[in-house]
């Protein structure tokens, strides 16, 4: 559907497609610039809407030495007041962003989806960073995410009439309900897929708490997967905390056949997997479904 829409405003506007890649591509370096300051501020507390200052000699920097990923090339890597380096994140999650954002766009396409999609990545890559340096999930970004999916669920069916953006409305149970009114229908597909996704988790938990007597997981994991789940819906979420528990076990054995004692109580963020896994889900789940139903069932 996406090549068709690009193909046809191509023909209409006379206007590339690659133009649209590299408009999508700046757009997620800007916002890959705005994550960075999301990433340092929100888990140290601070404000989002103060000028940007280095964090070792506090002096404001300039606005061309803002200019994503451009802007630490210019400066070699360094700060322009005191000279000491620039961590090498802040380009790399530009970077990212970017790269993402394209992504995105060549699966979604100019759609009335894409702006959803591209700010759930957003909000995805945020997270994965913050989790990976403080092992926090900030309920100021999970729990606005969870409204917002609900939000979005509802405003969708009630405008875009034509095109079902949900897919986990055509399978049961939520398939069931088609006598119902298409945004009660996708509603109740959002609320179903944030209990499986984020109840299946705190159930894990608490069985794990209850034989072993340590905390599994944080109530942060619980609540993003509300997030995703009301998002995306169920099918989406279990691929989600699939693939998010087997990158996880991938990387866990990987740090543990590091360590000199071995120590298998280690904390891994968990966060970061699930973004990983929600994004991947979104993009390629559906046909990541229908693959392995046709192959193996």
């Amino acid at each position: 559907m996406s090549l068709l829409l690009l193909a046809s405003l191509e023909a209409i506007l006379g206007i590339p497609e690659w133009i649209g890649f590299i408009f999508v591509f700046i757009l997620g370096a800007c916002i890959g610039s705005f994550l960075n300051v999301v990433i340092y501020r929100v888990p140290n507390e601070k404000s989002l809407l103060t000028p940007s200052k280095c964090p070792n000699c506090d002096k404001s920097i300039k606005f061309y030495h803002n200019i994503p990923i451009l802007g630490w090339l210019m400066l070699g890597g360094k700060c322009a007041n005191c000279n000491e380096p620039i961590a090498w994140r802040y380009p790399a999650v530009e970077l990212l962003t970017a790269l993402v954002f394209c992504l995105v766009y060549w699966q979604i396409g100019l759609t009335p989806y894409l702006p959803v999609a591209l700010a759930f990545v957003a909000a995805m890559l945020a997270l994965i960073f913050i989790d990976a340096e403080h092992m926090i999930l900030p309920n100021v970004i999970t729990y606005p995410m969870f409204v917002i999916a609900l939000v979005v669920r509802v405003l969708y069916p009630l405008v875009f009439t034509d095109v079902n953006y949900f897919s986990d409305t055509t399978y049961a149970p939520i398939s069931s309900l088609q006598g119902w009114p298409p945004w009660a229908v996708s509603l109740a597909g959002a609320l179903f897929g944030a209990l499986i996704g984020g109840g299946s988790l705190w159930l894990v938990g608490a069985i794990w708490k209850a034989l072993r007597g340590v905390d599994a997981m944080g109530l942060g994991d619980v609540k993003l997967l509300f997030g995703i789940g009301a998002l995306l819906g169920w099918r989406l979420t279990i691929l989600t905390i699939f693939i998010g528990a087997f990158t996880g076990a991938i990387a866990g054995v990987a740090l543990i056949s590091r360590q000199k004692d071995k120590d298998l109580q280690t904390q891994i963020p968990f966060g970061i997997f699930l973004g990983i896994g929600s994004i991947v889900a979104m993009l390629f789940g559906d046909k990541m479904i229908a693959w392995y139903l046709a192959k193996f069932m």
